[in-house]
């Protein structure tokens, strides 16, 4: 209580000091000098209240893929040459068109092939030469990328299938969804680990024998891309709730060889009309 009393009247007698160091610099008719004084007042209240403040930084932890140092040996002729490595790891993740529900995981609609050709015409765009391109194994995210390959001019075949990139929920969400407790913890034992399991296979820096940048395409869900999202940049996973996606949306997070990774765009869908977004399955097939 005496804290608070004696920071209010600290306050109380620094605006009376403002209150008469402006009436001073008018009457002496000085527009510089009012100014500067205000300036100072500002400063000396901005340092009252940093006293109470605590501090919530959290530190990076770099060698989160535990490939520290990023250094191989290479021995000459004469002595050993350390290497470091210095390509960067793009990972540009894309969720499925719009679908209606089957057993099978679901077909997409007309408008959800549309969404496809739109997303397939932007990464086209991109002029990127794709290394790697996975997709879930899930019908819809199966459609999704067949209709991507196209666009991007990605050889079918060489496309891989994972089994670790199927929806589902990857661990309990703070706030809480929607949903009984009993259900989220038993789908959480199904499909979290799986799910944590996707995120070692695709995310780490690259190797020092890696010279040039690479680019990795994956094809997938909401939930899994979003809980992807938090894991890569050290977020709460639990948090994975708090944002949307939208059905063709493009995301994109570049892993650098520091361990370091930045998100260069989130649920991108810039390159469609306002009439071709969606984020659930339709109500009513559109077909």
């Amino acid at each position: 209580m005496s804290t608070k009393i004696l920071k209010s009247s600290h306050y109380s007698l620094m605006k009376f000091n403002s209150i008469w160091h402006s009436l001073g610099a008018l009457s002496c008719g000085s527009l510089a000098t009012y100014v500067s004084l205000k300036l100072l007042d500002r400063r000396q209240t901005h340092e009252v209240y940093r006293e109470g403040e605590t501090s919530c930084k959290s530190s990076w932890h770099h060698d989160w893929d535990r490939r520290k140092p990023l250094t191989s040996t290479l021995k000459g002729q004469a002595n050993i040459i350390h290497e470091e490595a210095v390509a960067l790891r793009h990972i540009v993740l894309v969720r499925h068109g719009e679908y209606t529900s089957s057993p099978d995981g679901g077909h997409l609609t007309e408008l959800g092939r549309l969404q496809a050709h739109r997303t397939g015409q932007r990464l086209h765009e991109m002029g990127v030469a794709w290394d790697h391109v996975v997709a879930s194994t899930m019908t819809r995210a199966q459609e999704t990328a067949m209709i991507i390959l196209k666009q991007i001019n990605f050889d079918p075949l060489k496309m891989k299938r994972c089994e670790l990139l199927p929806e589902g929920t990857p661990c309990p969400a703070d706030p809480p969804q929607n949903r009984s407790v009993a259900s989220v913890e038993q789908a959480f034992r199904r499909d979290g680990p799986r799910i944590e399991a996707a995120f070692r296979r695709y995310f780490f820096r690259a190797s020092p024998e890696q010279k040039h940048d690479s680019y990795l395409l994956i094809i997938g869900h909401a939930n899994v891309i979003r809980y992807l999202v938090c894991r890569a940049l050290q977020f709460s996973p639990e948090a994975w709730t708090r944002f949307s996606l939208h059905h063709g949306s493009i995301t994109w997070l570049t892993v650098w060889p520091t361990g370091y990774v930045t998100l260069r765009c989130l649920g991108d869908v810039g390159f469609m009309s306002v009439e071709e977004l969606t984020l659930r399955r339709p109500r009513t097939i559109r077909e």
